[in-house]
C-alpha cells in the first residue's frame, strides 16, 4: 500500500518506474549488438601476436556469426544479468534525476545549453553509481573471463585488483556517457521542437518519439565512440593499460585514428536504437501516469 502511494504522489517515483520499465525492454532486446560491439573492440586489444579468434577487421556480421557457432544462439545474450543490473536502475535513476533537474533548473523546458548541461549531470550521477556493474559487464560480454555467477566476479576482481578494479575505466566511461546523454538530450528535445504539436498529440506520437530519438542516438552515438574503445581496453586488461593516456596512446600508435572507431556500428545501432525506444516507452508511460 506504502508503494502504491508513493507510486500515485511522488513524480520522482514515476519516472524511475518508467525508466525502469523502458530500459528492461531495451536491454533485453539489444543485448546481441553490446556483445558484438565488446568482442570486436576485444579483438584490437589483444597484444601484438596475441588472438581473438579472429583479426582486428572483424565485421559485425561475421563476429555475431562466430559468438553463434562456439557459443550457440544463446551466446549473444551473454552477459545479460550485469546487463540488466546495470541498465534497469540505471536508466531509472536516469531518467528520475533528470526530471528532478529540470523541474528544478528549467521549468521542465531546457533549452539547448541547458539539455546538454541535464544531461551530463544525470548521466555522471549514474555512471558513477554503477561503474562495478559495467567493469563486470564488459568482462562478461569479451569472452576474456570466465566468470560463472555475479558473486564469483566480484570476488575475484576484488582479490586480484582490489577495490580499484572494480572502478576500472571511470573516467573514461564519464568521458563516453555523459557527452553522450548531454548531446542525444539536446538532438532529442531539438528535433521534438521542429514537429508541428498536432502530430505529437496524435496517433504518430510513438513513431515520431522513436524517429527522434534515433536521430540523436546516430549523432551522439558517433561523437563519444572512441571513449568507448578506450574504456573496453582499461576494463578488459587493466595490468596493460593501467592509465586512461596509456590506453588512449596505444589505439593511436597500433591503429591510428581509425582505430578509436572499432565497434561504432554495432554500438550506434544498439544506442541509437536502444535509447529511441526507452525514450519512447518512457514518454507514453509518463504520460499515462499523468506526468506529461
Amino acid at each position: 500500500m506504502a508503494v502504491f502511494d508513493a507510486v500515485t504522489v511522488s513524480p520522482l517515483v514515476k519516472s524511475f518506474l518508467a525508466g525502469s520499465f523502458s530500459g528492461t525492454c531495451s536491454t533485453i532486446l539489444f543485448q546481441p549488438l553490446d556483445l558484438v560491439k565488446t568482442r570486436i573492440q576485444t579483438a584490437i586489444t589483444l597484444p601484438s601476436g596475441g588472438s581473438n579468434g579472429g583479426s582486428g577487421s572483424v565485421g559485425m556480421l561475421a563476429t555475431a556469426g562466430r559468438v553463434v557457432r562456439n557459443e550457440r544462439l544463446f551466446g549473444l545474450w551473454k552477459g545479460m544479468t550485469p546487463s540488466i543490473l546495470r541498465c534497469v536502475p540505471g536508466v531509472g535513476l536516469y531518467f528520475s534525476s533528470l526530471s528532478w533537474l529540470k523541474t528544478t533548473f528549467c521549468e521542465g523546458q531546457p533549452g539547448p545549453l541547458q539539455a546538454v548541461g541535464l544531461g551530463v549531470a544525470a548521466r555522471t550521477l549514474t555512471g558513477v553509481t554503477l561503474i562495478p556493474i559495467t567493469v563486470i559487464k564488459t568482462r562478461y560480454e569479451s569472452g576474456v573471463y570466465t566468470y560463472s555467477s555475479m558473486r564469483e566476479a566480484v570476488c575475484t576482481i576484488y582479490m586480484k585488483e582490489g577495490p580499484r578494479g572494480l572502478t576500472r575505466g571511470l573516467l573514461a566511461t564519464l568521458l563516453r556517457d555523459a557527452p553522450f546523454s548531454g548531446l542525444y538530450l539536446m538532438f532529442y528535445t531539438q528535433t521534438k521542437r521542429h514537429i508541428p504539436l498536432r502530430y505529437m498529440d496524435s496517433n504518430l506520437s510513438p513513431a515520431l518519439h522513436f524517429t527522434c530519438g534515433v536521430v540523436a542516438g546516430l549523432l551522439a552515438s558517433a561523437v563519444t565512440q572512441p571513449f568507448d574503445v578506450v574504456k573496453t581496453k582499461m576494463q578488459l586488461y587493466p595490468h596493460k593499460f593501467t592509465s586512461f593516456h596509456q590506453a588512449v596512446v596505444y589505439v593511436n600508435h597500433k591503429y591510428g585514428p581509425r582505430g578509436y572507431f572499432k565497434g561504432l556500428v554495432p554500438r550506434m545501432l544498439r544506442r541509437t536504437l536502444m535509447a529511441a525506444m526507452a525514450w519512447t516507452v518512457y514518454e507514453q508511460i509518463t504520460k499515462s501516469f499523468g506526468l506529461k
